[in-house]
């Protein structure tokens, strides 16, 4: 059946078909109306009339008249319509209108029309009274708005049906609450996900991922404290507020699932512990590999010293120390701290290496560093390791001590090393030992200045001199006094293989000294008659071929008469069966004599002026072949350094005179 337009206009309810063909008696009273209306069949629809919506299953169910009559049958279901509005007087609870008398007919006036026929008002009985439009329901029992909707005898908009009101909150569940409240304090949002709130639930999850992006890969310093609070505090916001929503709210979710809703958030709150404990091992392990790796840095510093002078190896070994230290002490119980007293044993045992070799020298340096860490490192983590270190270091220092003693360029010096071991370890048996080995090697050393190296030998004792002169006197001035005679012996002995190697020069300084260094020695005018010798020799090397004797022969001696006739004073050296040497001083009027070649080979006539005239010398000289040289001091017409040589024939018997004078090259 096809509905009327919403703009259809009432009909008469005379007109209504279904009603008798004749019109009711007005002056019937509504309660026959009524008992006529009982036991008789609802008339159809009529066509022209729009039909009643259907009520929703939520409309409450109007109940009959207040008469006691019972209601209508409820019509067919029909498609909702538009419903129509109707005018007349309100009903009245005894059925008739009001402001008449009893027994007055009701109804409209003659000729007026009857109203509208309500909405759904299906078999009904059709009133027709007359008045303002009724201030009941506008449809059939059960059927229509509620009460209150919509202004008095109005319906929904046309082409809508009518709203549900919102669904009241149920009762108060704090387990439900409880198990939404916990499961988002999981950090998975999943009580929103229960609740159908997937914003606060895509918010748990950004905030979780977050999180993750920040702490993961887990590193040393782990997350900012910062970051973990603003977590923590919106966990607990998120949480109260999932219990907040939660407490009443009706969820989707089977019972058995509502039961089980409780111990899963418990079981859940399992997954921010079980992160927190994975990402503190997590951060624990990166903590182990820092540390390691700390570790092995300091395990490369020691290895990279090997081969290295320790004084160019001992920062490194000083930061791989610290390195030691620190993981050893603070972080002990780690995998990198475990392991320190083994690296400690491998750092003593590398610096040790060249004790082990018998590089004893080259000990010293790491033996004392190693003994030194006590005051450096913590005890308790060096343990005994630097009291191992006392007897290779004494041992150390005396034999790179004693081994020095003699050697020039040795790097300690020797009293250096035997210092240290006599202030460090006085009472070892090792420091009882110095005194003698430097006798020893003063004795050596004396002993080699008789063979084929006796310049060498009293470089050696000189320098073990030094050596002894810087040692605690008290114990060493036997050694002092021996090395002193050694030396005395070897600057002698040198002089003279000087001399017999035709190292004339050497000799002359050798001789010399020792004759000032040593005045009172009974070979001190020897060491003159060398030296003189081997003066004259440098330049005559015939002088040369033997050592003039230490003593001048007896017998008688021979008269030389020394004069000067020449500028200037002059030195003369002489060497023979005696050697020595006189000066002369200078002949004011003296000069010098023209070379022979210039003047045809005139023989110059030294010395024939007055024998006042010219400075003299007297020589006594045993019989025998003596060489000579003269050495004339600097005038204006000369200079210093003029020398001329000559030899002479001593014989017994004779008296000899010897002019010096000087000629000029024109």
């Amino acid at each position: 059946m096809g509905e009327e337009p919403n703009d259809a206009r009432p009909e008469p309810a005379d007109r209504i078909p279904g009603e008798d063909a004749s019109h009711q008696n007005q002056n019937q009273s509504p309660q026959q109306g009524q008992a006529q209306g009982q036991g008789r069949n609802p008339a159809p629809p009529d066509p022209r009339v729009a039909p009643s919506p259907e009520a929703p299953p939520w409309a409450p169910v109007r109940p009959a008249a207040a008469s006691g009559t019972p209601a209508a049958p409820p019509p067919p279901e029909r498609p909702p319509a538009t419903p129509t509005l109707a005018f007349g007087p309100p009903p009245q609870a005894s059925g008739q209108p009001a402001g008449q008398p009893s027994g007055q007919q009701s109804g409209p006036p003659p000729g007026e029309p009857s109203g509208a026929v309500p909405v759904g008002a299906g078999a009904a009985a059709p009133d027709h009274s007359y008045g303002y439009p009724r201030s009941g329901p506008a449809t059939a029992p059960g059927y229509g708005p509620p009460p209150g909707y919509g202004p008095p005898g109005y319906g929904p908009p046309p082409g809508y049906g009518a709203q549900p009101p919102a669904q009241p909150p149920g009762p108060a569940n704090p387990a439900q609450a409880a198990a939404i409240g916990l499961l988002n304090l999981s950090g998975l949002g999943l009580g929103y996900v229960l609740l159908r709130n997937w914003i606060g639930a895509v918010l748990c999850w950004l905030a979780t991922a977050a999180l993750l992006v920040v702490a993961l890969p887990a590193d040393v310093d782990g997350v900012p404290v910062g970051v973990l609070v603003g977590y923590g505090v919106f966990l607990l916001a998120v949480a109260a507020d999932g219990f907040r929503r939660g407490l009443r709210a009706t969820l989707r979710i089977g019972a058995a699932f509502r039961r089980l809703a409780l111990p899963l958030a418990l079981v859940l709150l399992a997954v921010p512990a079980g992160g927190s404990l994975a990402y503190g091992a997590a951060r624990d392990e990166a903590k182990e590999q820092a540390l390691l790796a700390r570790l092995t840095t300091a395990d490369e510093r020691v290895k990279s010293g090997q081969g290295l002078l320790f004084e160019r190896a001992e920062p490194l070994y000083r930061l791989a120390l610290a390195t030691y230290q620190d993981l050893g002490t603070k972080h002990a119980g780690s995998r990198a701290g475990k392991l320190v007293p083994a690296r400690l044993d491998a750092y003593y045992e590398q610096l040790s290496a060249p004790y082990a070799k018998k590089d004893y020298c080259k000990a010293v340096a790491p033996l004392t560093h190693l003994r030194g860490l006590s005051g450096a490192v913590d005890k308790d983590l060096l343990g005994t390791r630097p009291a191992k270190t006392d007897e290779p270091l004494a041992e150390s220092l005396y034999e790179c001590g004693t081994g020095a003693l003699g050697v020039q360029a040795a790097d300690p010096p020797a009293e250096k090393s035997l210092n240290a071991l006599l202030d460090t370890f006085p009472e070892s048996a090792h420091a009882t030992r110095v005194e003698p080995a430097v006798r020893a090697a003063v004795k050596t050393r004396s002993t080699a200045v008789d063979g084929a190296a006796p310049c060498e030998a009293v470089v050696e004792l000189r320098t073990i001199r030094t050596s002894v002169g810087a040692l605690p006197g008290a114990t060493f001035d036997a050694a002092a006094r021996e090395t002193s005679t050694a030396i005395e012996k070897g600057d002698f002995a040198c002089g003279t293989s000087q001399f017999r190697n035709k190292d004339f020069d050497d000799a002359v300084t050798t001789m010399t000294q020792f004759a000032k260094d040593h005045p009172s020695s009974p070979k001190a005018a020897h060491a003159r008659s060398i030296a003189i010798a081997a003066e004259i020799a440098d330049e005559e090397a015939e002088a040369g071929k033997a050592l003039p004797p230490a003593k001048a022969p007896g017998g008688s001696r021979m008269v030389m008469v020394v004069s000067n006739d020449g500028p200037g004073s002059v030195e003369l050296l002489y060497t023979g069966p005696t050697t020595g040497r006189i000066t002369l001083n200078a002949c004011a009027t003296c000069t010098k004599y023209p070379n022979p070649i210039f003047q045809g080979s005139k023989k110059i006539k030294a010395c024939t002026g007055p024998s006042s005239k010219y400075p003299k010398a007297t020589l006594l000289l045993p019989a025998g072949n003596y060489h000579f040289l003269q050495k004339r001091a600097g005038t204006g017409t000369s200079s210093a350094g003029d020398t001329k040589t000559s030899k002479a024939k001593i014989e017994p018997g004779y008296s000899y005179t010897n002019c010096l004078y000087v000629t000029s090259g024109f």
